[in-house]
């Protein structure tokens, strides 16, 4: 509490007159200075909070690091920490089926088989892959359809035949309301391109045995 001082009476005034009050004995004496409350510190920069100069200077807190020149930023918002960002070097194992890929085999088996094939049959066929083609393009058949589709052709490509009417069996068992319109047609194709190698495979072993038995005929003498 500050101390008041009272001049001595002044001749010049009157003894009723109020005493007057001196301030400078607390402004000698050097008593701590306050801060004017209606001062206004600026604010931090970088997301830290500050103390006034007047209290810090020469103070280092105990138990924290010294401050760095960079102080670090929140992320900003709508960003993602680098923990969650997937990598980009992952190998891609699945890619999206292409309806040229599974279609044009299939077209091509029927047009192999075209002078081998009752035109009835053929024509089906023929109808039943514009169905395959029609609910494909339209975005109809699911994914795992699609794989195995892709599958189907590549053992069909491959002349393994039970493998391809397995592959057959389990769509029509698993997915019964998607295929069971043209995968009538991808059987009977299945059938008929069998049954073509077939014939070809018991043709060519007919002509081989043929040139076999010519040359080894008693009395036939070899050209030099």
């Amino acid at each position: 509490m500050a101390e008041l001082y009272v001049k001595p009476g002044n001749k010049e005034r009157g003894w009723n007159d109020p005493p007057q009050f001196s301030y400078g004995l607390q402004t000698q004496a050097g008593g701590p200075k306050r801060t004017p409350l209606t001062k206004r510190v600026a604010a931090p920069q970088d997301g830290a909070p500050r103390v006034p100069t007047s209290e810090t200077s020469g103070v280092t807190p105990v138990g924290l690091p010294p401050p760095s020149s960079k102080a670090s930023r929140p992320p900003p918002v709508g960003s993602c920490a680098a923990s969650c960002v997937e990598p980009t070097d992952v190998p891609v194992t699945e890619c999206e089926t292409l309806l040229e890929d599974v279609l044009q085999p299939l077209e091509q088996a029927l047009e192999d088989c075209q002078g081998h094939t009752e035109k009835q049959v053929f024509d089906d066929i023929s109808r039943r892959l514009g169905l395959l083609r029609e609910q494909w393009a339209g975005g109809k058949l699911s994914t795992p359809v699609k794989k195995r589709m892709a599958l189907l052709v590549q053992e069909l490509s491959n002349h393994r035949w039970d493998a391809a009417d397995d592959i057959h069996r389990s769509l029509m068992v698993d997915h019964v309301t998607e295929v069971s319109q043209w995968m009538v047609g991808v059987k009977r194709l299945i059938a008929e391109k069998r049954s073509l190698s077939s014939e070809e495979e018991a043709n060519g072993q007919k002509s081989t045995a043929t040139a076999e038995e010519n040359q080894t005929v008693p009395g036939v003498r070899q050209a030099p």
